[in-house]
């Protein structure tokens, strides 16, 4: 099998902003966040669907996303969070993987699926800040 997107982030073979990290899940914030915030968890191992999960890594996963939904609400205080997954053609890494999204009052949710033509370039030095104080509440919650 090629290596998929999903592998590449989480094989170090492309940039990413890892805030967590365990024995097979890796979390990172995305480049195209919905909300400052906005966070990647995927498996280590490559896991093309929700179903292709094993038991430990799902529980890994949820773990994760509780440990990081805290970590959201103390540093972007959101209205609310969501944690979704999309599977089948509407998974557009190819590797399972759980978007946790900080989340406001009168936002149009549909607004996180609207695609647009325009190239998008990530604020790194935002992403690096986001990063570091994701890693210090960790260390502090964690």
């Amino acid at each position: 099998m090629e290596t998929c997107f999903g592998c590449s982030l989480t094989q170090g073979k492309l940039p990413i902003y890892k805030v967590y990290e365990s024995e097979n899940v890796i979390s990172f914030l995305d480049y195209e966040p919905f909300n400052e915030g906005h966070i990647l968890i995927l498996p280590k191992q490559h896991r093309q669907e929700f179903t292709d999960l094993t038991p430990k890594e799902h529980l890994e996963i949820q773990k994760a996303s509780h440990l990081l939904s805290n970590v959201i609400k103390k540093l972007v205080k959101p209205d609310g969070i969501s944690i979704l997954q999309n599977g089948g053609i509407f998974n557009e890494l190819m590797h399972v993987h759980f978007h946790v999204v900080p989340r406001y009052k009168h936002q149009n949710f549909a607004e996180f699926y609207a695609t647009s033509d325009d190239q998008f370039t990530p604020d790194i030095h935002k992403l690096q800040v986001m990063q570091q104080k994701f890693i210090e509440v960790i260390k502090l919650i964690g």
